[in-house]
């Protein structure tokens, strides 16, 4: 998303703006305030006699708190005004927004206040798709709040407008006429409030709600921040991103509805302020040596949807982890699948991955045997509903043919999986790091058999079926003349042979065999691969390769996160130093926040990192990035009741503290000192 646009968020409720404050959105831009997948205002526009306003600066005074310092005119010559505005806005179950008007002058000054305000009610699906409403609207003035409405048969949402000064109400928004004093101010409280279901026709009492959530969200901030590691480095940026990943891990928190209290992390702002499985995991597992709540909360949750049945509308298996939980209109009326859609081939292993990982660091036994019946049957998911094509390989091909995803692997856009000459291949598919998190789910589930479950047997079936899997794997998708594997296997089992990131998963995953694994670091760090910055989606030279295609030649931090932490499993710790060095680097020029992706344009041709117009931002997974490379970086590495620490940092590091790491060794420090020599110029 654009830096034009201000992001304030709140579970699930969040709110995007332009840089004055206001929102005026189309249909297919994602600007307005949104809740649970539903669009409650597509306008809200501040005008000061009939004008527009510009902005001076914002102040993202907390991730759900924002102050627009605005003066009347939209000029490109500034011009010594006489009148400044002053918004702020907290973020709630809609928002508030104090607004004040400061005259600067010797004389008091008449004017005109209005907000106009708007709700096309539209369903996230809608906004992305730019879908048409098949619904009714209203908007009247009732008891000093102005109420916009929508209904369709059963399913109502409602957004109500308030302010504490007099306001001439009309359908289209508030208006003030006030006098502001010579050097005085003029200010009002307005308040929005969205609401689903049926209403009563009575205006609710916001001010000591407002208030109590507004000092809940700092103090749980406060405590969020207090309980992470302590860093400190040489390197002062790096503080700033690691408070900045913080921040905004816990504005992408959320609690379920059938879960309040407990939070687990969405996976981004705008289009994925929701449960999201291979996401979700994937977060979990990046901030886990900082705090262990998300995963706990993620497995949970997750658990709490597990598949039961065989539903080809949702792509529903016994035993599949869900992709993603919707709350609007067209999952309302199954329009969409999402409640929950389950076409996604990777959260079912990756669930068990989690687990063992969980379990690992905190020791908490209990977590793991509670969740025993759902790791079991994600482990016999991945046998008995996966191997689409009887090879013993994990694949996929949707069943719902209208709106299912047709690639459910992490690279889901349409071209993400071809041949090395463009073509794509048909269906069932077979992505090779689909096999790596199966093989690494086996493994861990085994471990998890023999040591908490007590069942040695299906500890022994586990790891020779992993055995068994890593054998034919390291045959079938190795690609021989360029040493490196095949993206995929394709319906005949021939290879897809373009060359791609997935092979940094492979290693993380532990399939891949020592004799093969120096030959992928070459390629992780090569020209055709690593652009200086990060190691790019899909090789240069491909025939889809493009540096700024969403998976088909951009950099994702999240998957060099994974990457760098393969690099380390292997040994390779000083080409895993060079992804930690380019991706904090990268984040460094982000202000601490890395995008969703970026440009793969070689870092030598750039000055900085080439934006990607669509990114979301802040993403979840982005969002945990620099987490894991702190914890590459250091070789932090949980063994029993103890935590190792094996740093290998960029030498320009410097010296690196992070103090209080929590785990079942209740909190550690650990140290390190840049020593690896990663060649900034690249």
């Amino acid at each position: 998303m654009s830096d034009a646009l201000v992001q304030i968020l709140e579970g699930n409720t969040f709110v995007v703006s332009d840089d004055c404050g206001d929102i005026e959105a189309s249909l297919t831009d994602p600007t307005g305030l949104f809740s649970f997948d539903t669009r409650f205002l597509s306008r809200w526009v501040l005008t000061v006699n009939g004008k527009r306003l510009t902005a001076l600066s914002t102040d993202d005074l907390q991730y759900f708190e924002t102050r627009f310092f605005l003066v009347p005119g939209t000029g490109t010559v500034y011009v010594d005004s006489k009148l400044s505005v002053i918004r702020q806005r907290e973020v709630a179950d809609g928002f508030h927004e104090e607004l004040r008007v400061l005259n600067h002058e010797n004389e008091p000054v008449t004017l005109e206040i209005r907000i106009d305000a708007a709700s096309d009610f539209a369903d996230l699906f809608e906004v992305k798709d730019a879908l048409k409403k098949k619904g009714r609207y209203r908007a009247q003035a009732v008891d000093g709040t102005l109420v916009l409405g929508y209904q369709r048969e059963t399913y109502g949402r409602e957004t109500r407008i308030s302010s504490t000064a007099e306001a001439v109400i009309d359908e289209n928004g508030l208006a003030f006429g006030i006098t502001v004093p010579p050097h005085g101010e003029w200010r009002t409280d307005l308040d929005v409030v969205v609401m689903s279901g049926s209403y009563d026709g009575s205006t609710p009492s916001l001010v000591a709600g407002r208030l109590q959530v507004r000092r809940d969200m700092a103090r749980g901030l406060e405590k969020w921040l207090r309980r992470a590691p302590r860093l400190e480095c040489d390197w002062e940026p790096l503080e700033s991103i690691y408070r900045r990943c913080l921040t905004d891990l816990a504005a992408l928190r959320f609690s379920t509805l059938t879960m309040p209290g407990r939070s687990l992390p969405a996976a981004g702002l705008p289009w994925f302020m929701t449960i999201f499985g291979r996401d979700s995991i994937f977060t979990s597992l990046q901030s886990l040596p900082f705090t262990s709540e998300l995963a706990a909360t993620t497995l949970l949750a997750l658990a709490e949807r597990q598949g039961t049945r065989i539903d080809d509308f949702r792509d529903e298996d016994p035993g599949r982890i869900p992709h993603e939980m919707r709350y609007g209109e067209l999952t309302a009326f199954e329009e969409r699948p999402h409640s929950p859609y389950y076409g996604t081939a990777d959260a079912t292993p990756l669930y068990v991955v989690l687990l063992d990982e969980y379990e690992r660091w905190t020791g908490d036994a209990k977590l793991v045997r509670d969740l025993e019946h759902a790791a079991r049957a994600a482990l016999n998911w991945i046998d008995e509903y996966a191997d689409l094509q009887g090879n013993g390989y994990v694949s996929y091909q949707r069943r719902n043919e209208k709106t299912g995803l047709e690639n459910q692997c992490w690279k889901d856009s349409w071209d993400s999986i071809s041949y090395r000459d463009g073509d794509l291949p048909g269906f069932p598919r077979a992505t090779c790091e689909l096999q790596g998190y199966a093989y690494d789910a086996k493994v861990r589930g085994a471990r998890l058999a023999r040591q908490v479950w007590k069942d040695p047997a299906l500890a022994d079936r586990l790891e020779k079926e992993a055995a068994d899997l890593k054998r034919r794997f390291n045959r079938d998708f190795w690609v021989e003349e360029g040493e490196y594997f095949a993206v995929a296997l394709d319906i005949d089992g021939r290879q897809v042979d373009s060359l791609t990131s997935n092979n940094g998963h492979l290693l993380w995953s532990g399939i891949v065999d020592k004799t093969k694994a120096r030959a992928l670091a070459r390629h992780l760090l090569g020209p055709r691969l690593f652009s200086g910055w990060g190691v790019r989606t899909l090789a240069e030279g491909e025939a889809r390769y493009n540096p700024i295609g969403y998976h088909v030649g951009t950099v994702w931090p999240f998957d060099n996160s994974f990457i760098a932490w393969g690099l380390r499993r292997y040994g390779f710790k000083e080409e895993a130093a060079r992804i930690v060095a380019g991706i904090l680097q990268a984040a460094e020029v982000f202000d601490g926040r890395l995008p969703e992706a970026f440009g793969g344009y070689q870092r030598a041709s750039t000055m900085y990192p080439v934006r990607y117009p669509t990114a979301c931002s802040p993403q979840a997974w982005s969002t945990g990035a620099p987490l894991l490379l702190l914890r590459v970086a250091l070789g932090l590495e949980p063994h029993g009741d103890n935590l190792v620490v094996d740093p290998a940092m960029p030498k320009w590091l410097g010296n690196l503290q992070l103090l209080d790491v929590p785990g079942r060794w209740k909190q550690v420090d650990a140290f390190g000192r840049g020593r690896v020599d990663t060649d900034r110029s690249r």
